[in-house]
C-alpha cells in the first residue's frame, strides 16, 4: 500500500510545472519538489482517508498540495537557518540566491492554494479554515523558534509548544485533511489530528536527536548542525538542565565560542550529551508522545486493514534510524 501511494504522488508531482515565465521563478520550485524526500505528509493524507474510504486516487491532488505546502516552508526556513543542504543537495538559496529562494516560496504558497480551489464547494471552506490555522502555527512556531535563538534560557515546556506548532500541526493538518476529504465524524477529524500533532512532537525530537548522531551519509543534511549553530534543541536544554557545575561551564563555553572547530565543536558537546544520558531521556521523550498519539489513534472506528498500516507507518516514523 505505502510503495502504491508514493507512486502515485511522485507521478502528480511530475504532473505540476508551477508556472513557466520567468523560468528562473518556477526552475526552483520543480528542483525542491523533485528532490524525493519522505513525503511524509501527502502519505499521512492517504493513509487517513484509505481508513474510511478506497479510492484514494482521487484525492492524490490534494495531498501533493500540502507537499507543496511543505516545501514552501522549507525554502524559507532553509533561508532563515542558512542551510547549505536539504535532502543531501543544495538548499535552493545556495544553487540560485536568497531573494529567488524567497519569491519562488512566495509564488508556491499561492500555488498551493490554486490546488485545493478544484475541491467540491461543501469541503473547500472547511480545508482552508483547516490549512489557514495550520499554516499561521508554523509561522508562529518559526518565529518562536528563532527567539529561542537570543533567549537565555528556554524551558522545555517552551520548546515543546514551539515544535508542536513549528512541525507537528502540518502533521495534524495532513490526517485532518484525509479526514475531512473522507467525509469521516467530526470526532474522527479531531482524533486524527490530535494523532498527529503528538507523533509529529515525537519525530521533530527524534530529529533533534538524529541532528547530533546520524549517519552523515544517510541523513541527508549537516550532521551535527544544530550544535554548530547553537540551536536551543531538546538536548540542549536537558543537557543545560542537568549538568553539574563543571559540566554546565564548558557546555556554555563551548556555546559562546567565536571561533572553532566544527568537528570538534560537536565532538565535545556530544560527549556532555553522551555523560548526562540526553540521548536516552530524548527517546524516552519520544516514546512518551508516540504513545499520547496513540490513545486518540485506538478510538477510531475505521478499516480495520488501513488501520492498522497507518500504525505500523507512523511506528517505523518514531524508530527512524537514519
Amino acid at each position: 500500500m505505502i510503495a502504491n501511494y508514493h507512486k502515485l504522488i511522485e507521478q502528480e508531482i511530475k504532473k505540476h510545472k508551477f508556472g513557466k515565465q520567468p523560468a528562473s521563478l518556477y526552475e526552483p520550485i520543480r528542483y525542491l519538489m523533485g528532490l524525493r524526500g519522505k513525503r511524509l505528509r501527502p502519505l499521512l493524507t492517504l493513509l487517513s482517508y484509505s481508513l474510511y474510504k478506497d479510492n484514494v486516487k482521487d484525492i492524490v491532488p490534494y495531498a501533493v498540495a500540502v507537499e507543496a505546502f511543505h516545501n514552501f516552508t522549507l525554502m524559507h526556513d532553509d533561508i532563515m537557518d542558512n542551510a547549505p543542504l536539504r535532502r543531501g543537495n543544495a538548499t535552493v538559496h545556495e544553487k540560485w540566491n536568497v531573494n529567488t529562494a524567497i519569491l519562488s516560496g512566495d509564488v508556491m504558497l499561492i500555488k498551493v492554494y490554486d490546488m485545493m480551489l478544484t475541491l467540491e464547494a461543501g469541503k473547500l471552506k472547511r480545508v482552508l479554515q483547516a490549512l489557514n490555522q495550520c499554516a499561521a502555527e508554523v509561522c508562529e512556531g518559526q518565529q518562536w523558534d528563532m527567539e529561542f535563538e537570543t533567549m537565555n534560557n528556554v524551558s522545555e515546556t517552551q520548546y515543546l509548544e514551539m515544535i508542536g506548532q513549528k512541525t507537528a500541526v502540518l502533521l495534524g493538518f495532513s490526517l485532518e485533511l484525509g479526514a475531512i476529504l473522507a467525509d469521516a465524524p467530526a470526532e474522527d477529524q479531531k482524533a486524527l489530528r490530535d494523532f498527529g500533532i503528538n507523533i509529529g512532537i515525537g519525530f521533530q525530537l527524534k530529529d533533534d536527536l538524529l541532528d547530533a548522531y546520524a549517519d552523515p551519509k544517510k541523513f541527508g543534511k549537516q550532521v551535527g548542525g544544530d550544535i554548530i549553530a547553537n540551536k536551543k534543541t531538546y538536548l540542549l536544554i536537558k543537557a543545560l538542565e542537568k549538568a553539574k557545575a563543571k559540566e554546565k561551564k564548558k557546555l556554555q563555553e563551548l556555546l559562546t565560542f567565536k571561533k572553532f572547530s566544527k568537528q570538534s565543536k560537536v565532538k565535545a558537546v556530544k560527549a556532555i550529551y553522551d555523560s548526562l544520558s540526553i540521548p536516552m531521556l530524548t527517546e524516552k521523550k519520544v516514546n512518551h508522545y508516540f504513545d499520547k498519539g496513540v490513545k486518540d489513534f485506538e478510538s477510531l472506528n475505521c478499516i480495520p486493514e488501513s488501520k492498522a498500516v497507518l500504525r505500523k507507518f507512523a511506528e517505523d516514523l518514531i524508530g527512524r534510524q537514519v
